[in-house]
């Protein structure tokens, strides 16, 4: 028997409406990277290298800023992860900066200025653990001054930080920009202490080179993967350190006359992570048990004659030294050295025929301002 027409069919589950299959992401449909306005601080002299490195890493995602003349800054408009700019190595720090149109700093503590620092200092505090931070520090002219104080009480209140009379972990700057006297800026530095300030450095002797100039200074020796490389005076390891650090290379050695320096070089080696590529010795550098013409590329920073050293010590050594560093260099390596011994060096060099002076770069370094020399084996 047939079924009358106007009967329903057995009732189904209701399957979900389909939704529409999304269109493929396009270049125009895609979120935009976030743009910063950063500053680097480099040493006096060095800010070129930190310029190159920049630009080596991020390429078309920085952009220089032109700003009124000031020695060992860089301004500039990245775009991408912040987190990626603490991977440079030849700046001392760098910063997160932020503009308010505001006639005196009084104004930051307004709920709608105060809430845009409070972002900027949780986007610099995401790019590194939690407890990385524990005090803050807030440099400014004035910064005795009441508005300061109740600003920094805020800060205090709103971050879980504690203030500190020194450079604390979180480091906020308030100025002027630098094309304005009318606006007011903040600046927070990316990392809980500079990147200058390498981790791999457990072991600290007085009158150590600063990474950041290290990391300068090996690569002017130009760094390939085949390198023979050789440490003069190695001290605490820094160069041989940073040597690695820039780019692999075939051999590394350090010679120094101090024990106690050697030790605190092998320290440093093994925080890095690189105690079985590096070979710490003992010995005189002026006589080197090295085969003639066997290395490619040496560094020194030798005694400036004021923490280490002395002039007259340095009167003997250093032309030993260069004569012994001829002597184990093939010919067309170079040899990259930082020294205070300006005219003492010049004199050397104007008479030698073992060297030819390819650079001269002036360097500002607490208060005192060396010469990086890069020479080349004739």
């Amino acid at each position: 028997m047939k079924a009358p027409r106007n009967r329903r069919p057995p009732t189904r589950s209701k399957l979900p409406a389909r939704r529409p299959r999304p269109k493929p992401a396009t270049p125009s449909s895609l979120p935009m990277p976030l743009a910063y306005i950063c500053e680097a601080d480099a040493a006096e002299g060095l800010e070129h290298f930190a310029w190159e490195e920049l630009n080596d890493l991020f390429g078309g995602r920085v952009e220089r800023i032109p700003m009124p003349p000031a020695p060992g800054r860089l301004r500039f408009q990245y775009v991408g992860n912040l987190y990626h700019l603490l991977k440079l190595q030849t700046v001392q720090a760098v910063y997160l900066s932020q503009t308010f149109a505001i006639p005196r700093p009084k104004a930051l503590l307004g709920d709608q200025h105060f809430r845009a620092l409070l972002a900027q200092i949780a986007a610099v505090r995401d790019l590194s653990p939690a407890d990385a931070y524990g005090t803050f520090y807030l440099s400014a002219a004035g910064s005795e001054s009441s508005v300061l104080g109740r600003l920094r009480d805020a800060l205090a209140e709103h971050t879980g930080l504690t203030p500190s009379t020194e450079e604390g972990d979180l480091l906020v700057r308030l100025r002027h920009p630098p094309d304005n006297t009318t606006d007011w800026e903040t600046l927070v530095r990316l990392s809980p202490r500079p990147l200058a300030t390498r981790p791999w450095r457990v072991c600290n002797r007085e009158g150590a080179l600063n990474a950041a100039v290290a990391q300068v200074v090996v690569r002017l020796t130009q760094p390939k993967p085949d390198d023979s490389f050789l440490n003069i005076g190695c001290g605490s390891g820094t160069l041989l350190i940073e040597r690695l650090a820039c780019a692999p290379a075939a051999s590394l050695a350090g010679y120094d006359h101090d024990a106690t320096a050697l030790a605190c070089a092998e320290q440093n080696a093994a925080a890095a992570g690189y105690s079985d590529q590096i070979k710490f010795n003992l010995g005189d550098a002026r006589e080197l048990p090295i085969p003639a013409k066997s290395v490619d590329a040496i560094c020194a920073d030798l005694p400036f004659g004021h923490l280490v050293g002395s002039h007259e010590g340095n009167m003997e050594l250093y032309p030993a030294l260069l004569a012994e560093a001829g002597r184990v260099a093939k010919p067309g390596a170079r040899f990259a050295l930082i020294t205070h011994e300006v005219r003492l060096m010049e004199a050397l060099l104007e008479d030698s025929r073992t060297w030819r002076m390819v650079e001269v770069i002036r360097v500002a370094l607490g208060g005192l301002y060396p010469r990086i020399f890069v020479l080349q084996r004739l």
